[in-house]
């Protein structure tokens, strides 16, 4: 089968495969990406004159069309595969080395510069384990949590806006699209899907099956091998962050029963790396606030977080950094814009990026400084 993730914007996307134009509802669509797969065949993109390649990318037990890496500058702004070149975000000092793209499987390898293991014997923490904009990194770039955050909210195009998404962008879309993103990432030979924890949407009916498959995700941290435990990650909405009857805890929306447990130094530390993120959660009523965190379970069965990263979202989930930047998307939400959000990935906040990129002036794109 073919991808539903886009399928608002994605109806009207013409291609030509095989000689013949085609959308997602013309007949034998299905049929000729399959074809185009197991030949090799690139199919164009005809939102330009002329067209643009993309390639065909299988995972799990549907196809995905994706733009060629480098070209999405190249395609119409209204085109869903158009992308901003990466000098007007964070990607560009990332690419080819902490993101490789691979058009020959569709699968995208990332350098992390955390780890996803931790040892099993206690040991002097050394640094706060939070990940702040612009933090010192090593000479060969790597993804922070914050940068991997960015990365799949990017690849989810939960940084896409179209009119079409009004009222259908629940936590269930957004669950949806972290899955398959996280399916077309690798991590050391490994599919992130693998490590990655997304609270899939509680129904109460659903509550006990629920329960059984997160302990089936869990379960790998709760092992212990050669001196070091294994760590998930987790990304979910934030619904406090408090002290517990013991130490303190992270409570996680479509997670019920249980915290995910931090210690008081990580704790401590949230107010000083994530002032500006609490303090514009804790402002709005409308803004949610979104957190990605390693985690590994405690002998005595609690998620406990290692290290942590967070990133306030609009109703709608969209990534803002602050009250100007949220009052500016709610009000092109208002006004029936289209657009897409920019994030910084790793760069410091005095960095020098658009804030929005506007997707709905014709061929050409329109950026927006806040």
């Amino acid at each position: 089968m073919v991808s539903d993730r886009e399928l608002d914007e994605r109806q009207a996307t013409v291609y030509e495969i095989e000689g013949r134009q085609h959308v997602r509802a013309s007949p034998g669509f299905t049929e000729a990406i399959t074809r185009a797969h197991a030949a090799q065949q690139r199919p164009r993109c005809v939102c330009v004159p002329g067209g643009l390649e993309t390639y065909i990318a299988k995972l799990a037990d549907y196809y995905v069309i994706k733009r060629m890496p480098g070209t999405g500058h190249l395609h119409a702004a209204s085109c869903p595969h158009f992308e901003p070149t990466a000098n007007e975000s964070g990607l560009r000092p990332l690419l080819g080395t902490a993101i490789r793209e691979d058009p020959s499987t569709g699968l995208i390898a990332l350098r992390l510069d955390f780890a996803l293991s931790k040892s099993a014997v206690r040991e002097p923490r050394r640094h706060p384990n939070v990940t702040e904009a612009g933090a010192a990194r090593s000479r060969l770039p790597r993804l922070s949590l914050r940068g991997l955050l960015h990365h799949l909210w990017d690849q989810a195009d939960l940084t896409r806006w179209h009119p079409g998404f009004e009222g259908k962008r629940s936590w269930a879309t957004v669950w949806r699209h972290l899955q398959q993103a996280a399916q077309q990432n690798i991590v050391g030979g490994v599919s992130l899907s693998s490590r990655l924890y997304v609270p899939e949407p509680f129904t109460p009916g659903d509550q006990d099956a629920i329960r059984l498959r997160r302990s089936a995700c869990w379960a790998r941290t709760a092992m212990v091998l050669g001196g070091h435990q294994a760590l998930n990650l987790v990304i979910a909405e934030v619904k406090a962050i408090e002290p517990a009857r013991y130490a303190f805890h992270a409570l996680v929306k479509q997670v019920p029963d249980i915290g995910f447990a931090l210690d008081g130094n990580l704790y401590k530390s949230l107010a000083r790396h994530f002032s500006e993120e609490l303090g514009i959660w804790g402002a709005s009523e409308s803004v949610r606030m979104i957190m990605i965190a390693s985690f590994g379970i405690s002998s005595a069965g609690v998620p406990t977080i290692s290290k942590l990263s967070l990133m306030p979202v609009t109703q709608q989930w969209l990534p803002v950094e602050n009250m100007d930047e949220q009052q500016l998307v709610e009000r092109l939400i208002h006004e029936g814009r289209a657009f897409k959000k920019i994030l910084r990935y790793d760069l410091s906040r005095n960095s020098k990026a658009p804030c929005i990129i506007l997707t709905d002036r014709g061929e050409a794109a329109m950026p927006i400084y806040s």
